[in-house]
């Protein structure tokens, strides 16, 4: 079982980066997906203290992805509102 979960631990890996950069229009598979996947390897209660390592960097990553993707989204939100302010005083 534990050559199982290396192998899936090292195509999430591999995969995580691609699946999240996608396309114009965007993830292919969203950092929901994968945090699921390494949670559920979690909950089979088999990780070793490695295993555990690389797990715990991958949802660090994912976490990473999350708060840079958020960011463009709340200055654009924060430009919108600036705007509208700015142009309702004028």
């Amino acid at each position: 079982m534990s050559n199982l979960i290396d192998q899936d631990i090292a195509h999430i890996r591999r995969v995580v980066p691609l699946a999240l950069n996608g396309d114009l229009a965007g993830p292919i598979l969203p950092a929901r997906y994968w945090r699921r996947r390494l949670f559920h390897l979690l909950d089979t209660g088999l990780v070793s203290k490695g295993q555990l390592s690389e797990i715990d960097s991958l949802l660090a990553l994912l976490d990473e992805y999350d708060r840079s993707a958020a960011q463009p989204a709340t200055a654009s939100q924060q430009e919108a509102t600036g705007r509208s302010g700015r142009s309702g005083r004028a």
